[in-house]
């Protein structure tokens, strides 16, 4: 028990401390552990060794950036990631596509979703459009 509360301090850190550089020893000394002992248990604990929960945090917020439309260059320093190329390496092997082709399909789903809706609201309406509605981002964000 008490390890899963030592586990959940340094899980908060590397939530709130995402965008910067995390070590484990950082890690394992909120957690009171050594380094080996605490990536094993975090594994244990998370599924993940505390990396790759860290790099699944960045694509996560990576995500809505983007969707947002932040340039990809920009996006990579804000999450955390070294340059572009960093980012995009992390972010295929996360999602099995780049960012670019991860906004692509967000703009096809978007459209294909507008015209689902306004077939749906030409229907409802009498034969009228009158809105069509967004796309949502967590459809997008659930395929990675």
């Amino acid at each position: 028990m008490k390890q899963s509360i030592s586990l959940n301090a340094a899980r908060a850190f590397i939530e709130a401390h995402f965008d910067e550089p995390v070590t484990l020893a950082q890690l394992a000394a909120l957690s009171a552990l050594s380094v080996s002992r605490f990536a094993t248990v975090f594994r244990q604990q998370y599924g993940s060794s505390p990396y790759r929960y860290l790099c699944g945090l960045r694509i996560q917020r990576a995500q809505t950036l983007l969707l947002e439309g932040v340039p990809g260059s920009v996006v990579a320093t804000e999450v955390g990631f070294f340059d572009q190329s960093h980012f995009g390496r992390h972010f295929k092997r996360c999602c099995g596509m780049t960012p670019s082709m991860f906004i692509e399909r967000a703009g096809a789903n978007a459209a294909k979703n507008a015209v689902k809706s306004a077939a749906n609201n030409a229907v409802k309406q009498g034969g009228v459009v009158q809105a069509i509605a967004p796309c949502s981002a967590s459809a997008i964000r659930s395929s990675c």
